[in-house]
């Protein structure tokens, strides 16, 4: 059963090293998703799943251990996801990496963690089922969920200008804030996909996840430093 969720941006920039000189932009960001994460913790969870947006190759499971990198992003810098007890199999991808370094600024030792790459493509009815099960395999779930908002917020956003992103990007921290699993499996997947909005199918699974559970939400955060749409939300 889900007994708690965070929602937190995934952009690497989150990460100091990365964002370098603009480090000090997101540090309110930063703050809010550590707020998130220690709901987790007073949850008191038997399992942590991190579900973070990744392409086809990527989806999947990722065991406690697994290695992030952001070499990728000019910075030598890896951390794994939790407590690396086990060899690592494959390397996380970007946004599970990002979980990952969330997980290791609040030195999470609260539960056992694993990581579930969710393609962005992945249809609703699936991300719904996907999410029960998670809710099933154990007696006390608790979610990291990762994903940004439309990138399409203004004309220097990675997706140029949509004069349809800021409506939904108000439609998803209402939902978010609120635990309205309702209206995030009712997030089109058009148009989600058309406002590169990386976090629909995480939320779906979120969604999935919660039906029954009876939770409810607390938006954290909301802004969009550079067009693209980042929330932080906590759910107990």
């Amino acid at each position: 059963m889900l007994v708690a969720a965070a929602l937190c941006p995934c952009p690497p920039l989150l990460v100091p090293e990365v964002a370098a000189g603009a480090a000090p932009e997101l540090d309110a960001l930063r703050a809010a998703c550590l707020d998130a994460i220690g709901v987790l913790a007073a949850a008191r969870p038997d399992r942590l799943v991190v579900l973070g947006p990744v392409d086809e190759a990527g989806g999947g499971p990722y065991s406690q251990g697994a290695i992030g990198s952001f070499r990728g992003f000019g910075v030598d810098l890896e951390v794994p996801l939790g407590a690396a007890e086990t060899a690592p199999d494959r390397e996380l991808p970007p946004s599970l990496s990002v979980g990952a370094w969330l997980l290791s600024r609040t030195d999470w030792d609260d539960a056992p963690v694993e990581a579930l790459g969710v393609a962005r493509s992945l249809p609703r009815d699936r991300c719904l089922a996907m999410g029960q099960e998670i809710a099933a395999a154990a007696s006390r779930v608790a979610l990291l969920v990762l994903g940004d908002g439309s990138a399409c917020r203004t004309v220097k956003a990675p997706g140029y200008f949509d004069e349809r992103a800021e409506a939904f990007d108000a439609e998803v921290a209402r939902a978010l804030g609120d635990a309205d699993t309702a209206a995030l499996a009712a997030l089109g997947e058009e148009p989600a996909a058309g406002l590169q909005a990386s976090g629909r199918a995480c939320w779906q699974v979120l969604a999935g996840a919660a039906q029954g559970a009876g939770l409810s939400g607390r938006l954290l955060r909301e802004e969009a430093p550079y067009g693209v749409g980042y929330f932080v939300a906590a759910w107990s």
